[in-house]
């Protein structure tokens, strides 16, 4: 049984959640996500609860349960209040810039992160992106989204044990490590 997937979801004020096949969309305040689950759990919405089942008894349907409870929660978080990641860039000439994109539309990061070339990469729809000085700070109502894209850019340059140069989230905390000792 799962612990997580057992629990009955209660839905908050001003979210609208519907089904359609295996798409379950909620729509809240600040957006609408919209997600498919397999078919191997029944998801059962009323007025003010969600309630997950697992259709057959093996491991794989028991591990999807706790899963999908999940995701439905987050999605029904995330239209109430964005989900909100910040990373610092330190090093000396390490700059980041949101900027226009250059092809079609949206935006993109424009990083000097000490390469010979700036590293530009495109923020994808659904996300809003500001780098104030070298405060990153990502914002959107997918939580999945808003992770893996901070994930990403943290991934360009990660932070380095010894002068503790590069990307890294807001409250991480970096272990350093000693260096060259002179004779």
């Amino acid at each position: 049984m799962s612990r997580i997937g057992k629990q009955e979801i209660l839905i908050p004020a001003g979210v609208k959640v519907s089904q359609s096949g295996a798409t379950v969309t909620v729509a809240g305040p600040k957006g609408t996500i919209t997600k498919d689950f397999r078919d191997d759990i029944t998801i059962n919405i009323t007025d003010k609860m969600v309630t997950l089942n697992a259709k057959r008894n093996d491991k794989f349907s028991k591990s999807l349960w706790g899963t999908y409870a999940s995701h439905i929660k987050n999605m029904m978080g995330g239209v109430v209040t964005p989900y909100q990641k910040k990373l610092i860039l330190e090093g000396v000439g390490f700059k980041s810039e949101v900027k226009p994109a250059r092809a079609g539309g949206g935006k993109e990061f424009n990083f000097a992160l000490g390469f010979s070339h700036p590293v530009i990469v495109q923020i994808p729809e659904g996300i809003i992106a500001t780098a104030e000085k070298n405060n990153i700070t990502i914002l959107g109502i997918d939580k999945e989204l808003v992770g893996s894209f901070t994930a990403q850019l943290r991934a360009l340059k990660k932070p380095e044990p010894y002068k503790g140069k590069g990307m890294r989230y807001e409250n991480e905390v970096i272990r350093r490590k000693q260096g060259k000792k002179t004779v």
